[in-house]
């Protein structure tokens, strides 16, 4: 929010999956939970540089990424933003009558003196803050070709989504695994987890596989990925794919197993090698979008999940009402 003179953040956003994933389609925390304030302060000062030079009276949206020290800007948007409302129930903030104040002449000193704006921006979140979560609701169900095949669940650079939830608790974990339940895969205490991904991603699968594995989850896996964590200790049963034959693993298929409710979360990262890789893909996670059960495509969503397991396991969840998480913030901040 910018009155052309002072700069006020009404809050950070950090995306779960990598940038690629579109903004409205990925899920994201508030506040950030792996930045460190010294970076938080970059890309305020960078917002306001930007705010300054494009002129903007009121709010501007702006998205960055940052690899390896470096900031990019990856656009900037100078309007309100379907996050907008997230952020506003997320800290307990009018966003959108701020803006509307200042773009009819009001500065956001007079905002602060009114009452209508906390006197710390959202870059300066208290610790003990609650942890709000927002994931995009997917209808992926909803669509078919003719002869009845879903749609392919697989996130990018054009937006899917149709609508958003909001998990929110004292800790990322709890509030992801309330986002997942709002967004409707709900993560199971307990079951069987099966995992094919891309040569890509293998190296960043082990840590979260194993920590699933001594939760108790069962692993499946097709036969690149089990020979993998087998060869690392991680104990995964070997299922063929629905273009193999038995010679590769005895009994059915994970689509059957899938179909026939045998898997209760599906961990499946696209291929580029060949088009039987890409085919065998499809047909699990639109296997996975039938059967109504949990999918990750990429390993920073499951990453990020692991806790949520746990979380899950440990319930049940308590609930606090969004003005009470308000309060609580506002005490935190006088």
């Amino acid at each position: 929010l910018y009155d052309g003179t002072e700069l006020y953040v009404g809050g950070v956003m950090e995306h779960i999956e990598e940038a690629g994933i579109h903004s409205g389609d990925s899920s994201c925390t508030l506040p950030p939970i792996t930045m460190s304030q010294a970076q938080i302060d970059r890309v305020r000062e960078a917002t306001e540089q930007i705010a300054k030079g494009i002129g903007v009276r009121g709010l501007i949206n702006v998205q960055f990424a940052l690899a390896h020290d470096v900031l990019y800007v990856l656009e900037a948007n100078p309007r309100a933003s379907r996050t907008v409302p997230f952020v506003s129930k997320a800290l307990g903030i009018t966003l959108a009558k701020a803006a509307s104040l200042v773009m009819v002449g009001k500065s956001i000193r007079d905002l602060i003196s009114e009452g209508h704006l906390p006197a710390k921006d959202g870059t300066h979140i208290p610790a003990s803050s609650a942890i709000s979560v927002k994931e995009a609701v997917l209808p992926f169900k909803r669509f078919a070709t003719k002869d009845g095949r879903f749609v392919d669940s697989l996130l990018g650079p054009e937006m899917r989504s149709t609508g958003e939830v909001m998990g929110i608790d004292v800790d990322f974990p709890t509030a992801f695994a309330k986002s997942q339940a709002a967004a409707g895969s709900a993560l199971p205490t307990s079951g069987t987890v099966f995992i094919s991904v891309a040569d890509r991603d293998k190296p960043q699968l082990l840590l979260p596989v194993r920590r699933l594995h001594q939760l108790g989850y069962q692993i499946l896996a097709t036969s690149g990925t089990a020979a993998i964590l087998n060869r690392h200790g991680i104990d995964a049963k070997t299922v063929r794919k629905h273009s193999e034959d038995s010679s590769v693993a005895e009994g059915p298929t994970i689509v059957e197993m899938i179909t026939a409710g045998q898997v209760d979360v599906v961990v499946n990262t696209p291929s580029g090698s060949g088009l039987a890789a890409r085919k065998d893909g499809y047909e699990i996670r639109a296997a996975t979008t039938a059967a109504d059960k949990a999918i990750f495509t990429t390993i920073a969503q499951l990453s990020a999940a692991i806790g949520s397991f746990e979380a899950v396991i440990a319930g049940p969840f308590k609930v606090k009402s969004l003005q009470q998480h308000a309060k609580d913030r506002a005490d935190a901040l006088a």
